[in-house]
């Protein structure tokens, strides 16, 4: 009798913890390898981070590869249902979903800043974006430095060099900016790129040089393609996200926490990272034999004078969502402007 008094005493003082002493295991997940600068150089820290502000009361363990089973476009519904607490994916491989957060991938309003497109982001969102992201919690929205063309084996000098090539695309808004080309777009997330590039399934594809060498798409193109100034062909928007409930569930303080490595704490830095390395996938780019082909302003002239078709097509299409696109657009042009060094 005595010692069950004492093991319940002892399991009432264990739930009558303070909540400043409560201890939380949160997992991520994503769909790139642990050698991606995703991984590497920004959720990683990012959870080290978090670990340490905490003094080990909350822990992160990391998925990558999708190791907690499903495909990429599954992540978003994943973070949603809680089968994962926090996730890192790409907007466009859940087409129709963020079609607000879309107007930063359309064809040159981004351009080749991550760190001031980031900061963009973060001046619209309350404003403009948030209804996109009511069913979870935004830990951050961010973008690359934007996509060159990587081409397997021919080398696009003009526009009329793409006509009737098959491209990969992450998102819809990709696509649209290839059919305005007059080149096919085939949609596929980014792990699946290397067998398409090698089995012929597409000519070539959108995506910038850092993620060319965690899958070593240097050795299965022999051309990228770039504006001038590394003016570049449009980005995607990623999603570092919570569960809602997940994150509502955690005591004040380590709430806190997770806020204070969200949203414009952490927009620039992020920016950085990829900014600043993506002139080292360039270089690397360049040193395996790929030719990197810059196109002067009156190449480029022709693409931009092209961004109109698919600008105006999402234009007219979140008017059904009550969404004054053109003043969108104009609006994420000038906060981007703003943010340019």
């Amino acid at each position: 009798m005595i010692k069950r008094l004492a093991l319940a005493a002892t399991l009432l003082s264990l739930t009558a913890l303070p909540a400043s002493a409560q201890e939380v295991t949160l997992t991520l997940h994503h769909f790139l390898s642990p050698k991606s600068l995703t991984h590497a150089k920004y959720l990683a820290p990012w959870a080290e981070r978090v670990e340490a502000q905490s003094e080990g009361r909350i822990k992160i363990e990391i998925f990558p590869s999708m190791a907690l089973g499903g495909k990429p476009p599954e992540l978003y519904r994943q973070v949603r249902d809680g089968v994962a607490d926090m996730i890192w994916t790409v907007l466009g491989y859940t087409p129709g979903v963020f079609t607000r957060s879309e107007v930063f991938e359309l064809p040159f309003v981004h351009e080749n800043s991550a760190e001031a497109t980031n900061l963009a982001i973060q001046d619209l969102y309350e404003a403009h974006l948030a209804p996109d992201f009511a069913d979870v919690q935004p830990i951050l929205l961010h973008v690359h430095p934007g996509q060159a063309i990587h081409m397997v084996e021919r080398p696009i000098r003009k526009i009329e060099d793409l006509k009737g090539l098959k491209l990969r695309t992450p998102s819809r808004t990709g696509a649209w900016m290839i059919e305005s080309w007059g080149a096919e777009p085939v949609g596929m997330p980014v792990p699946a790129l290397p067998q398409a590039l090698s089995k012929g399934v597409v000519d070539g594809a959108l995506i910038p040089f850092e993620i060319v060498l965690p899958f070593k798409i240097q050795d299965l193109t022999k051309f990228s393609i770039e504006g001038h100034d590394s003016i570049r062909f449009g980005t995607i928007v990623f999603m570092f996200a919570m569960n809602k409930e997940r994150y509502a569930s955690l005591p004040d303080d380590l709430r806190a926490i997770i806020d204070a490595n969200s949203g414009i704490n952490i927009a620039a830095e992020v920016g950085r990272v990829w900014d600043e390395f993506e002139p080292q996938g360039r270089a690397i780019t360049a040193e395996s034999g790929s030719e990197i082909i810059a196109l002067d302003q009156g190449l480029l002239k022709a693409f931009r004078d092209r961004a109109d078709e698919p600008i105006q097509r999402w234009i007219e299409e979140v008017a059904a969502k009550d969404v004054d696109g053109k003043a969108l657009v104009a609006a994420a042009r000038a906060a981007i402007a703003k943010h340019k060094k």
